[in-house]
């Protein structure tokens, strides 16, 4: 089995372990790309059956290691089973290969063009999602369904889950025949393991999901080789909201009980936790803030998903709200105990906003900040001062957006997801979802790393000219024998080129 570990402390791997894994992998690669779709496809509906076949043990030592319920966990797998076996499918289709045939003219030369993976991808996966973004989670599925092996370094906060998930996949990996190298497993808590992975002339391609602190600091690392690989990762987002002026005077108590919900949801422990609201300040704000209160302090408190994600957040909170002219408007009424967060409403001007950077970052947990604006023109001005975000939302009637375009054109070239009369928090795995923003939210805003057109952060393409039909690979072949859609002399077709 590729993979370094002791189980009695998952001791960090050395460089050397790491090239011997990595050389195994870029060896794994030249097998495996050649691998027809079907058989990739396969291969990532057994490690779906091996996943299965773990039982409740995978949810037990997820639920020792995280801290998440069972109903949550339970949840999370059937997640992560539907997108391995979901991006199986469409890696089988074919669709993301985005064949282009032009055939040639006494003038002209024959073009035909697809995607192809890109090597080895090296997997750091979440803390807040022990299964669905970690070991065989959304961006190991890509990466096989693209054609590439995959090295994983196991998450500090939940070592034998990964560690589990890992033993699936490399069962799901003799049992389908493939190549030595196709996976490997690495742990690691110093930083150092990090960049020996990412800077080793074998990494290809990086996925990363967490901090905006680690994902730079990986990013940097990727940028200062000599051959820069594209490095995707999700780091940081306070999906803003903007509460527009007749909505919230229609609907004031509806909202804040959503907003409530989805403040707090899992201990606000979620990418997509909407932790800035934005409106105009009145009489409706103030009703607004009064019912968000009053839902707020009757949160109880629960246990965050480890000691450093806690400490995290008492540390970033306290530094939020005593920032000058920021006000506590509610915390929850039950006390915490240790390692518990508690969930938090503050407020500030939309100038204390606009002038105080560190209102921008990020609070990693039941935390959310309302921005009082004297007006539209506030809302906007604050609306161009946000950094990229996964996610955006307006609450609105159809005149609240009719008459402000303007802030629409503004909040809409800042976000990824743009979210009408909705909560930001649940992420729908499909082809329409785009989870990606621009930065920091993520580090190339053109991709998703949620549905199968994950797929194709890990390939690129490439053109074949003036090729000989018996030469070419089987998706550019004429009589197409996989059956793919492909745009062919511009018409997107299955029909054979003749």
């Amino acid at each position: 089995m590729n993979v370094i570990q002791t189980p009695s402390d998952f001791r960090d791997a050395t460089t050397e372990e790491i090239d011997v894994l990595m050389q195994q992998a870029w060896k794994a690669f030249h097998v495996y790309r050649k691998f027809s779709l079907k058989q990739r496809a396969d291969f990532m509906r057994m490690i779906a059956t091996e996943i299965e076949n773990l039982g409740d043990e995978l949810l037990e030592i997820g639920h020792q290691e995280s801290h998440l319920p069972e109903a949550k966990l339970k949840a999370e797998r059937t997640r992560t089973l539907f997108q391995l076996r979901s991006y199986a499918d469409a890696c089988e289709k074919g669709n993301w290969l985005d064949v282009r045939i032009n055939t040639g003219e006494p003038s002209k030369p024959d073009l035909r063009k697809m995607l192809i993976p890109l090597g080895p991808v090296a997997v750091f996966g979440a803390s807040n999602f022990p299964f669905a973004y970690s070991t065989a989670g959304g961006d190991t599925a890509c990466a096989f369904a693209a054609g590439c092996p995959v090295i994983v370094k196991a998450h500090p906060a939940h070592p034998r889950t990964s560690q589990l998930a890992a033993k699936a996949i490399f069962i799901a990996a003799e049992k389908m025949q493939m190549p030595l190298g196709i996976f490997s497993h690495v742990y690691g808590a110093a930083p150092e393991v990090g960049r020996a992975i990412v800077t080793h002339t074998y990494c290809k391609a990086v996925g990363f999901t967490g901090s905006f602190a680690g994902g730079k600091q990986l990013f940097d690392w990727t940028n200062q080789r000599k051959d820069s690989i594209p490095f995707f990762a999700e780091m940081s987002s306070i999906n803003p909201v903007f509460l527009l002026p007749q909505k919230i005077k229609q609907s004031a108590r509806e909202v804040a009980e959503i907003y409530a919900q989805s403040i707090t949801l899992g201990v606000g422990q979620f990418c997509t936790n909407p932790g800035l609201l934005i409106a105009v300040d009145n009489a409706d704000l103030k009703n607004f803030i009064s019912v968000l209160s009053a839902e707020i302090k009757k949160v109880a408190p629960a246990d965050m998903l480890n000691t450093g994600i806690f400490k995290n957040y008492v540390e970033k909170r306290a530094n939020a709200i005593s920032q000058p002219e920021v006000e506590v408007v509610a915390v929850a009424e039950t006390a915490p105990q240790l390692n518990q967060g508690v969930a938090t409403i503050a407020t500030a001007t939309a100038e204390a906003f606009i002038k105080n950077p560190v209102l921008h970052q990020e609070v990693f947990g039941p935390y959310s900040i309302i921005i009082r604006c004297k007006d539209i023109d506030e809302m906007i001005r604050v609306a161009r001062h946000i950094e990229g975000q996964l996610t955006a939302t307006i609450m609105a009637t159809d005149d609240d957006l009719l008459q402000n375009e303007e802030l629409s054109e503004a909040v809409k070239n800042i976000c990824g997801r743009f979210i009408l009369n909705g909560v930001p928090t649940g992420v729908e795995v499909c082809l329409a979802m785009q989870h990606g923003g621009p930065f920091p939210a993520t580090t190339d805003a053109r991709f998703t790393s949620v549905g199968a057109d994950g797929i194709k952060r890990f390939a690129r393409p490439i053109c074949y000219q003036n090729w000989s039909n018996e030469l070419l690979p089987d998706e550019l072949k004429n009589e197409n024998p996989l059956g793919i859609w492909r745009t062919v002399n511009d018409e997107l077709t299955k029909e054979a080129v003749h």
